[in-house]
């Protein structure tokens, strides 16, 4: 199952209102679970370099069903993923990007935001994802 449109524009809806509550500007993207772009926001004044790290982070997360920032985590030096950045037409392994979990603990996509600090953009896809469910899959192998 893939997330709808009208699911995606809810999801961009609620960031959009979360990146004003801490006053910052942000590019929004929502994926489906095939990593195809459903749906895209950029807010007046966010940067125009946004736009792909949105849509990369939203990719990054779905790709791997996990948030982008536990991605980050495991792609260090000497970590287990170490230069996975380099795949997929390239990733982004820092906060910002989470995938969509539906009721039924069913990944139907990802967003991915960006245009702030990591915290901002992890808040700011958090608000988005929750408008949907939730941004945790029920288990993960990388979760011990």
């Amino acid at each position: 199952m893939h997330v709808t449109i009208e699911n995606a524009e809810r999801a961009i809806a609620r960031a959009v209102e979360k990146a004003r509550e801490i006053d910052t500007f942000m590019c929004i993207a929502v994926v489906d679970s095939g990593a195809d772009l459903k749906a895209f926001r950029r807010m007046d004044d966010a940067w125009v370099g946004s736009i792909d790290i949105a849509i990369k982070k939203a990719k990054t997360a779905v790709f791997f069903g996990m948030p982008t920032g536990e991605i980050g985590k495991l792609s260090q030096p000497g970590g287990s993923l170490y230069g996975i950045e380099h795949s997929n037409g390239g990733l982004i392994t820092f906060p910002g990007g989470l995938p969509i979990v539906d009721e039924n603990g069913v990944m139907v996509g990802a967003i991915g935001v960006s245009g702030s600090s990591v915290e901002n953009d992890h808040a700011v896809a958090l608000a988005g994802a929750q408008a949907l469910g939730s941004a945790e899959l029920p288990s993960h192998p990388w979760r011990t």
